[in-house]
């Protein structure tokens, strides 16, 4: 069966309350760019760039898509970033590329790379993840490694229900960096899955130096090389995320918990190259996926 295309609310018809809940909360600091009356014109987002060798935006229009590029290799050659005008789909990019410019920016590099050596027609396993993760990524910072063999099972009961607290005391947490999944939460109540890749880190561990390795990583080309390294996440399981899941039954029951296919294992998380503690034994050398 055909998958149904999303389609995002008009402006005027988002409810107001997405915006105090997850994912949407966490990107406060553009509540102007969000929920102003009117769409942000491209040279709004550009004022929000903090470095001059950032790429900038420009409204996608028939002069700008005339010369002939890929769009990530217009990235690459022209610093310019395609952007659809009143579009939920490309602000929810930009507003990425705020946030996470050196991540975004290694993608690209790397979208380039493959372009360049599978040509602008065909699509490697690298870019499959690499897109996967650019549209529907979850960045997940985890601490306790029972919580990790619940995901590993697919035991989404005891990850989300019994586990409850730890997704409110630290001991695992997500950061969303997929546009798409920003998107599709403008729908209240939309059941959201992620594509995750996972850090071991202490609950106090920030999140610049974790993005800072994955963003290495990904340069190096010993991360995002399959979209299998990519763990599902059902992100309408984490307590707050949905207005249904604190109920049991919730878990029991939701269409968004899939169980593990027969065969399929994950990754173990990465490691920062400082970190060591009781996650340290998952992560193994020349695995690619560890630092």
């Amino acid at each position: 069966m055909k998958r149904q295309r999303y389609v995002a609310p008009a402006r005027e018809a988002v409810d107001p309350a997405v915006f105090a809940v997850p994912p949407l909360a966490a990107w406060a600091e553009f509540t102007t760019l969000l929920r102003g009356p009117d769409w942000p014109a491209v040279d709004a987002l550009n004022a929000q760039l903090s470095g001059a060798s950032l790429p900038r935006f420009a409204a996608q229009d028939r002069a700008l898509l005339d010369d002939g590029l890929h769009y990530e290799q217009r990235i690459a050659e022209r610093g310019i970033v395609a952007t659809r005008e009143r579009n939920w789909h490309d602000l929810f990019n930009a507003l990425v590329w705020l946030r996470y410019p050196r991540l975004k920016q290694a993608l690209n590099q790397r979208q380039v790379e493959e372009i360049a050596r599978m040509g602008p027609r065909e699509r490697s396993r690298p870019q499959c993840a690499m897109t996967h993760f650019d549209e529907a990524g979850v960045i997940v910072r985890v601490t306790d490694p029972a919580l990790l063999a619940l995901w590993d099972a697919h035991d989404w009961h005891g990850l989300f229900w019994r586990e409850r607290a730890a997704w409110r005391d630290g001991r695992i947490d997500a950061a969303v960096f997929g546009h798409a999944l920003l998107e599709h939460a403008l729908t209240p109540g939309k059941l959201l899955v992620g594509k995750a890749l996972v850090v071991a880190a202490d609950a106090d561990a920030p999140w610049a130096p974790i993005v800072a390795d994955l963003a290495a990583g990904v340069v190096r080309a010993d991360l995002l090389l399959d979209p299998l390294e990519l763990r599902p996440l059902p992100l309408s399981g984490i307590p707050g995320w949905h207005p249904h899941n604190g109920d049991e039954t919730f878990h029991r029951s939701t269409p968004c918990y899939q169980p593990r296919r027969e065969g399929r294992g994950y990754p173990p998380p990465r490691m920062l190259p400082d970190m060591a503690g009781p996650m340290g034994a998952r992560a193994r050398p020349g695995t690619g996926v560890s630092a």
